[in-house]
């Protein structure tokens, strides 16, 4: 890694910092700095673990497919995160259970499987990382979970929409990707919203005109 790439991964990812001599010797020879083009698979379900990455810039979309085909995002990896399904699946020696890709073009930093363990086992600051990452995680999709069997699409609909601020811009299938429904139904609640005089739909773009209705509906008893 040039000193650059190394600053940027210290100032995101300060747990590498004080790393005993052999291991930052280590880092510098072994860890791979990568580039990847918005849409990029990274990783596949089912697929072979191998190395952990550390993202620098962009975003990861990691999501679970069904058997008919719908996707349901699990969570999303900006820079200074790491991936805790990259984590069990090393910790673990085992495949993927989800796929990861690329939302916007990225740049990571790679460590292979044998030093990430050694990482683990050896500088504390950086297992305490991990764990706390996994924590985090945990609560997220526990969250996820209560949302997706207590709450109706509607008012997790309205919840998301409430998330991303005034303007929404994204398409019809990216809300339904997020909450793993599918676009016509997606499409359907939101004239359904429209209609109602809850929001403007546009190209690509969603305005909300009446928040506080529409946080009547996200926060309403099932």
């Amino acid at each position: 890694m040039d000193d650059i790439i190394k600053d940027r991964l210290l100032t995101l990812f300060p747990a590498l910092r004080d790393t005993p001599a052999d291991l930052r010797l280590r880092l510098d020879q072994e860890a791979a700095y990568i580039e990847a083009p918005a849409g990029a698979v990274l990783f596949e379900s089912r697929g072979p673990c191998q190395a952990f990455p550390m993202l620098l810039s962009g975003s990861v979309r990691v999501a679970k497919a069904g058997a008919n085909g719908r996707e349901l995002q699990l969570y999303r990896v900006l820079p200074g995160e790491s991936c805790i399904i990259t984590s069990s699946c090393l910790l673990g020696n085992v495949a993927y259970p989800a796929r990861g890709v690329a939302e916007h073009d990225l740049t990571a930093v790679v460590v292979p499987r044998a030093l990430f363990t050694q990482l683990i086992e050896q500088h504390p600051p950086f297992r305490a990382y991990i764990f706390n990452l996994f924590g985090e995680r945990l609560a997220d999709l526990m969250q996820l979970v209560e949302e997706v069997a207590f709450h109706k699409l509607d008012q997790r609909l309205a919840a998301l929409l409430l998330a991303k601020g005034e303007v929404v811009n994204a398409t019809h299938q990216g809300l339904a990707d997020e909450l793993g429904s599918v676009r016509e139904m997606i499409s359907r609640l939101l004239k359904n919203f429209q209609d109602q005089g809850l929001v403007a739909l546009g190209r690509e773009q969603i305005r909300i005109l009446d928040a506080v209705v529409l946080r009547n509906i996200a926060q309403a008893s099932p």
